[in-house]
């Protein structure tokens, strides 16, 4: 592979005596022109095959490599540590996440989210949002803390001041874990005072975003301070709901940390195939296109159901009206802000906020009656697990997504029944808005009408 640019920074292939292939930049080298985010997510990992002139990197499903003589190799051995689709994939991810220079792929969000806890060893510390996604929250508090010690405190990271948060450190503080916005009650976090704080803390701990909802082309927590990005590539990055896999990115300057993360990729093994690499990678090349799309189609549904006398409260940090609207255009990455102002000047006040994902949470007026009945009333939003694909999804997060968080828990994080959560597609934005409409009438006739 010929050394691509990631972020302003040259990098190629290099090979560790461990057997883990170093490609996309264990050493940075020198600094390169810096291209657009659709510029990037189109070459970047994507050069022509050498040998056959290929456009599209084909699929190299080997798993293992000749050698002409002990270790002398081309830069692979064998597949689990490093495969070229692989080696690619990581390199459009390191491109895409501004201010990233190592990006390493894993078979899952899930299991991306186990290598970090395990790297931090035995009785470690950490800080997370309290409201964080059900498989995280069941990971730390069920898996990490019975094999590894691990012990874990929620803290409403959104709304506690900071005296609270420093508060929270111990001597064993590892790591801080943020999501923003929350997944599924869309809370802000404000990445850099977080940061400020941990760097003033006597452990220094880690700060780790998990950037799935915003993906690389809305938010760019690594410009804000952060130390890793994590992401569920199954979502935005891929976009069509067929492969499942995570990922990390980090910058530059946290070359060891990338070194100890990349062994214990090989060492456990938890990688994604070539084959979903390369459905991945395709996903990536259109991801700047779907997240405008996903933003405008959701703004849009947002306003639909703010109008409707049928929603109690709609949550779409976008909104012009939401509490925290001046901190979701502060975090903005550089490129998203560019075609956030471009919308809003086009637009004007009209639009009623702007652009900022393709996430929205509402509670609808009633309780778990009602939410099943919207969701069963949709046509175009299907009611499924996931979301950041291309088609539209609803979910009812008390049952689904984050079940496995006890009731009592699920109360004070305000996951109440009659919260619905959608994942706004890229089909016709009149449609959706009609879709959501109708199924709000349809909720409620059938609410009416029963005894």
């Amino acid at each position: 592979m010929t050394p691509a640019i990631l972020n302003g920074e040259a990098s190629t292939s290099a090979s560790h005596a461990n057997g883990v292939n170093g490609a996309n930049g264990v050493h940075p080298l020198k600094k390169g022109s810096l291209d657009g985010f659709g510029t990037r997510a189109i070459h970047a990992g994507s050069e022509a095959n050498a040998e056959t002139g290929a456009v599209m990197p084909p699929i190299s499903l080997s798993t293992t490599y000749k050698q002409n003589g002990i270790g002398k190799h081309k830069g692979f051995e064998y597949s689990r540590s490093g495969n070229p689709n692989r080696n690619a994939f990581e390199t459009t991810l390191a491109a895409l996440e501004s201010g990233g220079a190592y990006a390493l792929a894993f078979a899952s969000g899930s299991a991306t989210t186990a290598t970090v806890l395990q790297s931090l060893g035995p009785d470690a510390h950490i800080i997370s949002v309290n409201d964080v996604y059900g498989g995280t929250f069941r990971y730390m508090s069920r898996v990490a803390s019975e094999n590894q010690g691990l012990e874990t405190t929620f803290l409403d990271l959104e709304n506690a001041d900071d005296d609270t948060i420093r508060a929270a450190f111990r001597p064993n503080t590892k790591l801080i874990w943020i999501e923003s916005p929350t997944n599924p009650t869309l809370r802000l976090i404000d990445i850099p005072r977080i940061v400020a704080l941990a760097r003033a803390a006597p452990s220094d701990p880690l700060v780790l975003v998990d950037n799935t909802f915003l993906s690389p082309f809305y938010s760019s927590p690594l410009l804000q301070g952060a130390d890793i990005v994590m992401h569920s590539l199954t979502k935005y990055v891929n976009g069509h709901s067929d492969v499942v896999m995570g990922a990390l990115v980090l910058p530059a300057h946290r070359a060891a940390l990338a070194e100890k993360l990349r062994f214990l990729q090989n060492a456990i093994g938890a990688v994604p195939s070539a084959y979903d690499c390369w459905l991945a990678q395709r996903g990536a090349k259109t991801l700047h296109l779907r997240m405008k799309a996903h933003g405008t189609n959701a703004l849009a549904v947002a306003r639909a159901l703010q109008r409707s006398p049928h929603v109690q409260e709609v949550i779409y940090p976008g909104l012009a009206s939401h509490p925290r609207n001046d901190l979701a255009y502060r975090s903005l990455s550089p490129h998203a802000r560019v075609f956030v102002d471009r919308f809003v000047q086009e637009h004007g006040d009209e639009a009623g906020g702007f652009p900022y994902g393709g996430m929205i949470s509402f509670r609808i007026r009633g309780g778990a009656e009602e939410a099943e009945r919207f969701l069963t009333a949709t046509r175009l939003f299907t009611l499924a697990e996931s979301l950041g694909g291309v088609e539209s999804l609803a979910e009812h997060p008390a049952q689904m997504t984050h079940g496995s968080i006890p009731p009592a828990e699920r109360a004070l994080l305000g996951i109440g029944d009659n919260l619905i959560r959608l994942s706004v597609g890229v089909e016709e934005a009149e449609d959706l808005v009609a879709d959501v409409e109708q199924a709000l009438e349809a909720a409620v006739a059938l609410s009416k009408s029963s005894p």
